[in-house]
Parts: structure tokens; C-alpha cells; sequence
């Protein structure tokens, strides 16, 4: 049969990998319900919300497993996970809050958490972060996908981010998997925190940059480099290209040269080549 040896090649790789494939819809579900568990109002009981977080927990364990987890950790890893889920919870809630507070168009603290893409990619990324933390494979990286896809802001679950963090708009945003943000940092949308070289024998290097302490960082701003640090209280503009260390409390911007005139009043005439 015309095709068999690939067909065959198929098969073997296919069946190989049926062990530890994981369905993007049971992930994105399983976001789906936490979100709900963590904010969204019910007025069930407290028993109610216990087995709730139970039946969650069941199902982390069974993609834990398919993302293949170390054997014997998997169940211990799910409940670990619901044991740091109220220290999650504290930081998302100091995330939402800095959001309301910084952007005058935020009207509750509830319209931030059900309508905000920043919030809502800070939230998945908060939890493929632990994940991260506790070496599981493939899902950590599942998960800020399903975020990507969604609100068009890509956080590497091995970042480093620190408390009250906030993203406005968000469309465009990258952060690089040894990024480190501190606390307090505000980012708008199509910054880059990216590296300067994207060699894969530098796979195991700091290569994305240092945000202090109370940065802001507006939109459009490219900052590149694993040892390149931006201090704290500083502000860097829209559309900086930036490539090296600035110290605190620093105001970094580029000059642009706009020209206004009259359409009414032509230049001496263009000549054109088509």
C-alpha cells in the first residue's frame, strides 16, 4: 500500500505518545473552573465548596498524570497545589487591586477580574508558575498557551513575578522564561521582554532582562538582555529599544521628529518610480 512505511512511522510515534497526551479542552476547562472556584459568586456552603475543590483537585491529579509527572508525586503535587492556592489567591487579589487602582477606566474590583485580559493572564500565569516550580512537564507551558491564545499577552510560566502586578491592555505583551518583574510593576501593551539572542546552547542562561521595583514600562517598549537591568522607580517610554542597564529612578525615552503641515500646500513635485 502506497504510503505504509509512513503510515507505520505514524502509528509508532502516535501510540507512543497516546501515554502523555493531554486534551487543550480539559485544559482549558480545568482554567475555566478554577477561575469560577476562586471568584466567581455561588452562595454555596462551605461543605459545598469543599468538595468542590476536592472534585478540582481529582481532576489536576489525572493531567498531572498525563503530563507525566513524577510517579507517585502526582497525587501529592495536586493536593500541594490546593495546600499554596490561598497564597495564590492573596496575590491575584493584590493584582486586581493594582489595576483598579492605576487605570482610571477600572470601575470595580469585579469588573478587573471578569473582564480584564491582564488580570486574566496574570491569573493563569500564577498558576503554571507553581506548576512550573514543582518541574512538571508540558502543562505548565499548556496552560500559558491557553492564555495566549486569549488575550494576546504570552508569559513564560518561568518567569519571575512579583506582587500587585499589572498589565493594561495587554495585546502583544512578551515575557521571556528567565524574565524577573518586582513588585508593584505596571506594563502596557506590546512590550517585549525578550533576549538578545535566542541560541539554543544558551537555553539554560539568564537571557531576558531585570524589572526593579515600581517600574512602568509603555507600550510598544522592547527591553532585551539578560544583564540588563531596568531600576526601580523608573519609567521607560513607548517604543524604547532598550539594551542596557539604567539606574533607578531613571526616565527613559526616544526622541521622534513628526512633521505637521497643510495638505493644501503641496512640496515641490515627487518624482515617483513604479
Amino acid at each position: 500500500m502506497h504510503g505504509t512505511s509512513f503510515l507505520q512511522q505514524l502509528r509508532q510515534r502516535r501510540n507512543a505518545d497516546a501515554a502523555h497526551y493531554i486534551d487543550k479542552k480539559q485544559v482549558a476547562r480545568l482554567l475555566d473552573d478554577l477561575f469560577a472556584f476562586l471568584f466567581l459568586p455561588s452562595g454555596i456552603g462551605l461543605q459545598e465548596l469543599y468538595e468542590e475543590q476536592l472534585h478540582l483537585q481529582r481532576r489536576l491529579a489525572v493531567l498531572l498524570h498525563l503530563a507525566g509527572d513524577q510517579p507517585g508525586m502526582v497525587a501529592a503535587d495536586a493536593k500541594g497545589f490546593f495546600d499554596v492556592l490561598p497564597d495564590l489567591y492573596t496575590l491575584l487579589i493584590a493584582d486586581a487591586e493594582a489595576i483598579l487602582a492605576f487605570d482610571p477606566a477600572a470601575g470595580s474590583l469585579q469588573e478587573v477580574i471578569y473582564a480584564y485580559p491582564g488580570f486574566y493572564a496574570t491569573f493563569v500565569y500564577r498558576i503554571a508558575h507553581h506548576l512550573h516550580q514543582l518541574g512538571i512537564p508540558s502543562l505548565p507551558r499548556m496552560l500559558s498557551e491557553h492564555a495566549h491564545s486569549h488575550t494576546g499577552i504570552d508569559i513564560h510560566p518561568a518567569a519571575q513575578i512579583g506582587s500587585s502586578f499589572f498589565i493594561d491592555h495587554g495585546t502583544g505583551v512578551v515575557i521571556g522564561a528567565s524574565a524577573i518583574i518586582g513588585n508593584h510593576v505596571k506594563i502596557y501593551q506590546g512590550v517585549t521582554l525578550g533576549a538578545l539572542s535566542v541560541a539554543k546552547d544558551l537555553a539554560d542562561v539568564k537571557r531576558h532582562p531585570t524589572i526593579g521595583d515600581h517600574v512602568t514600562i509603555y507600550s510598544g517598549a522592547t527591553i532585551l538582555g539578560g544583564n540588563t537591568v531596568v531600576g526601580r522607580n523608573s519609567i521607560i517610554g513607548g517604543n524604547v529599544w532598550l539594551t542596557h542597564s539604567v539606574e533607578p529612578d531613571s526616565v527613559v525615552y526616544s526622541r521622534n521628529n513628526i512633521v505637521v503641515r497643510s495638505n493644501h500646500v503641496f512640496p515641490d513635485a515627487i518624482d515617483f518610480v513604479i
